[in-house]
């Protein structure tokens, strides 16, 4: 067993945990934020993505021990004084979800996305960056949507989805 501590959502947080326990896991059962969703385990469905120290990864394919020390953010991390991050109403205003179940994963991804594209941003790029993230119920459009109406909002993207 592993003791370990991490920031996460702005808060020093401690554990214990087996080894092989994966990031995924410790967010979910030690720390009670559920957020973040277990969707294949095998790191290709995105439903797990969270920021460690700034950059997105997918939390299955990362053991907690792995991320001792880091800074972790997830979506519950993202919404501020009871204000929906930009990306969170982007994704409500413009039906970037159905089921739900792959919308942390996809608004943790853009998040990220707008942060390192910036000006950037544009429809291709983006759903050349989605590929790492399933959707079973749309058929991607409102997400992109979404994804750059925010960006248009915090002052990236170039060019709207139709």
């Amino acid at each position: 067993m592993a003791k370990i501590t991490m920031t996460v959502n702005g808060r020093q947080v401690s554990g214990t945990c087996d080894d092989r326990t994966l990031l995924v896991h410790f967010i979910r059962e030690n720390l009670g934020l559920t957020g973040t969703h277990v969707g294949c385990d095998t790191s290709q469905c995105g439903a797990c993505v969270i920021h460690m120290d700034g950059l997105s990864v997918k939390s299955c394919s990362i053991l907690a021990v792995q991320a001792a020390g880091s800074s972790i953010t997830t979506i519950e991390g993202l919404a501020k004084d009871g204000e929906l991050h930009p990306v969170q109403a982007a994704f409500k205003a413009h039906h970037g979800l159905q089921c739900g179940f792959c919308t942390p994963g996809m608004v943790m991804t853009a998040v990220d996305m707008i942060a390192r594209h910036g000006s950037g941003l544009d429809e291709a790029t983006v759903r050349s960056e989605l590929e790492g993230n399933i959707c079973r119920c749309t058929g991607y459009h409102n997400i992109v949507k979404a994804i750059l109406a925010a960006a248009a909002e915090m002052g990236g993207a170039r060019q709207a989805a139709e």
